[in-house]
């Protein structure tokens, strides 16, 4: 006969912040068809907005040779911890460059309560790049985000380039951006 664990609320608990700790995973995300080629190698075309309201699409990577993508979450401790030194870098960034959020536990635009905490995190950090709110097609890209934070490189044209980083490490992005920017 097998014997079944009973899980106690402060169990249940652990194991809900170990799953939200691993990673954001849309929870309303399409399900393509097979006809549907998804790049693997180009960041998804999209049309949302940021946490201050402003609309934000795919050509905020235009003008720029590299653009570092952040994706963070507002309960992640790294996330936060590491904030702000990405705002301090994102001043000292080369003209041809340019950082931008991607805060991925904000379900929507209405979901105010997280947009409210991801602005108190990004102030307080003095953080003033775009921290945008994944729209359905982001939402869909980030199901292959194992963990947070992941800082990924794009080009001019949104293509995916160079090593993705799991994990704080600033250090890490400037080495990989000085690389990608030659």
């Amino acid at each position: 006969m097998q014997k079944f664990v009973k899980m106690t609320g402060m169990t249940m608990l652990v194991a809900a912040l170990l799953l939200l700790s691993v990673g954001c995973f849309a929870e309303n995300s399409s399900t393509k068809s097979q006809n549907d080629v998804v790049d693997l190698n180009k960041f998804p075309a999209f049309t949302t907005v940021d946490i201050e309201g402003n609309t934000v699409t795919q050509e905020i990577f235009k003008g720029k040779k590299v653009t570092v993508i952040n994706i963070w979450g507002t309960f992640c401790p790294p996330c936060i911890g590491e904030m702000p030194e990405l705002g301090n870098w994102a001043r000292e960034m080369p003209a041809d460059a340019q950082i931008i959020g991607i805060v991925c536990d904000i379900g929507d635009k209405n979901d105010k309560k997280t947009i409210n905490k991801a602005k108190k995190i990004t102030a307080e950090a003095n953080v003033k790049f775009v921290n945008i709110i994944p729209d359905e097609e982001i939402m869909t890209y980030l199901e292959r985000v194992e963990a947070v934070p992941t800082t990924i490189f794009v080009n001019s044209e949104g293509k995916i380039i160079g090593e993705t980083v799991v994990g704080a490490d600033v250090d890490k992005y400037k080495a990989l951006l000085k690389r990608y920017l030659k």
